[in-house]
Parts: structure tokens; sequence; C-alpha cells
């Protein structure tokens, strides 16, 4: 379904009680300019086990894989970034993928490559 209204209430209420086969979607992440230039994609969904790079925050600067996806609430979580608890323990910290970019892709899936060769052809 496509989205209608222009409110941001309603746009955000659509976001938040998507089915998890539309929240698919929101799971993409822009490609480096390297990336870019050769896929002729701007963006890319996200996988376990690309390596990104983290654009915004704390930890601005910083690469890694990504170690987990999480559509139910359209969170990563990237190797070399988290927090301390009060305790000292360490915790990995969630960020949206909006916030990351895709420095390296993992190609091993063939649907994902047909993916990009669609659109490279």
């Amino acid at each position: 379904m496509i989205m209608k209204s222009i409110q941001p209430r309603k746009q955000r209420k659509e976001r938040y009680t998507a089915p998890l086969h539309k929240r698919q979607k929101y799971m993409h992440a822009p490609l480096s300019k390297a990336l870019r230039e050769e896929l002729k994609k701007r963006n890319a969904e996200l996988r376990k086990g690309d390596t990104v790079k983290v654009m915004r925050g704390d930890h601005a600067g910083t690469e890694g894989l990504v170690e987990d996806v999480d559509l139910k609430r359209c969170t990563i979580k990237v190797a070399g970034v988290s927090n301390y608890r009060a305790d000292g323990t360490e915790v990995p910290r969630t960020l949206h993928p909006s916030n990351v970019m895709i420095v390296k892709l993992e190609l091993e899936d063939a649907k994902r490559e047909k993916i990009f060769a669609r659109r490279s052809a």
C-alpha cells in the first residue's frame, strides 16, 4: 500500500505499525561513492555481514561489520560500536540504518547479486 497522507502523525503511524515485510524497505542505507559508481545504485538493503561506516553520532567514522539487523525495531548493531553500563559491562549500541554508509557488500547471496545485475544491465 502506498502512503497517501502527508500528515506527519499518519506517516509515523504507518511506519510504526507496518508489517515486517514492509519494514524491510526501511532497512536501506546509502552506498559509498565507489560502490555507487560500480553498482549504479544509490542505496542498498542492509544485511548481516556488510561492512558499514558510521556517519553520525558519537561513533562517527567507525567502520565495522553488521552483526545484527532488527526489523522489529528498525535498528542494526555494528561491531566496534558499543556503550558501557554503569557497572562497567560493555553492551552493543543500536543504530538507525540511515546513520551509516555501506562500504563493502556481502555478495554471496544469489538473490542479492541479481538485484544489482538488473540495474547495471
